[in-house]
């Protein structure tokens, strides 16, 4: 079974939300919607994601997936970034709406793992998605150690 690869790149110059902004429910809201929207209509823009999107119609893409997440800051400056998780899991929500993964909850997906990327003028979130198998996606669920 040949698995799947995709890489959504949002453009350049969103606002990337991250944990230590205080920001108002309604402006950050607002930041939320446009990444959102972002990865949707990335989506729709890679030629890859755009035939995989036909071709599973009305179903999702992938059933299973691992997604890396990295983060291009504008800055060389030292950052930590599991910080940005506000601005990937809007994209992540992006995918959904999109209909690359049916959910975005533990049963579907593995991460985001979050890293840190090469410096993009303006700032840029990246998502390397990876189709898993079933049993690929099981091997990452936490099992309970077995009592003594």
């Amino acid at each position: 079974m040949l698995l799947r690869r995709f890489t959504i790149t949002l453009p350049a110059g969103l606002f990337l939300l991250n944990e230590n902004q205080k920001l108002h429910y309604r402006v950050r809201s607002g930041h939320v919607k446009a990444l959102r929207s972002a990865a949707m209509e990335q989506c729709s823009e890679d030629a890859a994601m755009r035939a995989a999107l036909a071709e599973a119609n009305p179903g999702p893409v992938l059933e299973h997936a691992y997604i890396l997440g990295v983060v291009h800051l504008g800055t060389r400056r030292l950052f930590d970034p599991a910080n940005f998780y506000p601005s990937f899991k809007a994209t992540i929500d992006g995918l959904v709406d999109a209909g690359v993964l049916e959910d975005d909850n533990h049963t579907r997906l593995i991460g985001p793992d979050m890293r840190m990327g090469p410096v993009a003028k303006g700032g840029q979130l990246a998502l390397h998605i990876q189709e898993l198998t079933p049993e690929q996606h099981a091997a990452f669920v936490w099992q309970e150690a077995a009592a003594s």
